[in-house]
């Protein structure tokens, strides 16, 4: 593996692009093709950060749902994808991090909790996939987070040691399967009420104010710093 500098692994959902509201709408069109009408906004923030089937797998035991959860992840990746090709938005200040890893030749990664398609959807929608190549959903390990599964094939597809990678997330689960991973972590959290979550208390980086806090500079600065620092905490199991 390449352990000469660091390598940079981003969730994409709440951290690279505010894809939340069309993830809302498409669980909220499922539930109510189902016959579910009282799925809101704060209790979709409840599942910010885990993987669509996880979240799936409590909403089907929660109302009692007949349908089998492939069922509803098609039904759901169905929504979400129309949604997401007709417009999600990237974060300004997350592109122009993006951008500035790829010129100074910074591996890179996206590692996601969702589909493969809807990954490949929202990169080729916002042009994000023309710097962001390796990717990893969580169809493709046996875990998703806050286990670290999906960092570490992230890592392990980049040929960089999980010490020398570092992970951006927006959510607790995010930061929890970092900190499992070895990983350092910078945190830009989604929902403003969950900057005082554990999970976040071990990040390298905590950005309290969330995007608005954000700068690529900043992150840049952290990572660079990052490659200086060997022998991190080594994986969880």
């Amino acid at each position: 593996m390449n352990s000469s500098h660091a390598a940079v692994i981003f969730d994409l959902d709440g951290t690279l692009v505010d894809s939340e509201p069309n993830y809302y709408e498409a669980g909220r069109r499922l539930l109510a093709h189902h016959g579910v009408t009282d799925f809101g906004w704060e209790r979709h923030t409840d599942f910010i950060g885990i993987g669509t089937r996880e979240t799936l797998e409590i909403l089907k035991e929660e109302y009692g749902l007949d349908a089998p959860i492939e069922e509803l992840l098609a039904g759901k990746n169905r929504h979400y994808l129309e949604l997401a090709r007709a417009a999600t938005e990237v974060f300004p200040e997350m592109r122009a991090f993006v951008e500035l890893l790829h010129a100074s030749g910074v591996p890179m990664a996206v590692a996601s909790g969702s589909s493969r398609a809807a990954i490949e959807a929202v990169l080729g929608g916002t042009g994000l996939d023309a710097y962001l190549t390796t990717l990893v959903s969580a169809e493709e390990v046996e875990r998703g987070k806050p286990a670290p599964d999906v960092f570490l094939e992230a890592a392990r597809r980049l040929g960089v040691e999980p010490e020398h990678c570092v992970v951006l997330e927006d959510a607790p689960p995010g930061a929890a399967a970092a900190e499992a991973a070895g990983m350092r972590c910078i945190a830009v959290p989604y929902v403003p009420g969950t900057v005082d979550d554990p999970a976040f208390g071990t990040v390298g980086l905590l950005l309290r104010g969330g995007q608005a806090e954000f700068t690529a500079r900043a992150a840049y600065d952290f990572v660079m710093a990052s490659r200086q620092v060997t022998g991190s905490r080594p994986p969880r199991p």
